[in-house]
């Protein structure tokens, strides 16, 4: 069974970055695709960021050139780096896995698609 835990989360102005860490137990996480998560206060949860076991990525155009997913198999662990950090980036974020072949269509910020969810991490953007 597939264990998530992030961390790296915290308050930071805006304009500054913060990396979330999603550390894998339990299975090895190259069998998985990935997907960052988030939710706003009041708001329904919404796909950032996933990237696939070949390492294709895919964005929610929000954070397109502020944000990039990524993934170390050898630590079992995949990342969020978040640059430029607007304050509506403020929100609890997950990580999430999904099991895949390795040449399967790219990953998809879909909820419904993820079958692992971490406990989730706040990022809080303000001044």
């Amino acid at each position: 069974q597939l264990q998530l835990v992030e961390s790296g989360g915290g308050l930071v102005q805006p304009g500054g970055s913060l990396r979330l860490s999603c550390v894998a137990s339990g299975s090895s996480l190259e069998y998985y695709n990935i997907a960052w998560f988030r939710q706003a206060p009041g708001k329904e949860r919404e796909g950032a960021s996933c990237i696939g076991r070949t390492g294709i990525t895919n964005d929610v155009d929000s954070v397109k050139g502020r944000f990039t997913i990524s993934r170390d198999n050898a630590k079992n662990t995949a990342y969020l780096q978040m640059n430029s950090l607007k304050p509506e980036d403020t929100g609890l974020y997950y990580c999430a896995a999904k099991t895949r072949l390795l040449y399967s269509p790219p990953c998809v910020l879909s909820q419904s698609e993820y079958d692992y969810w971490g406990q989730g991490a706040q990022v809080t953007v303000s001044s």
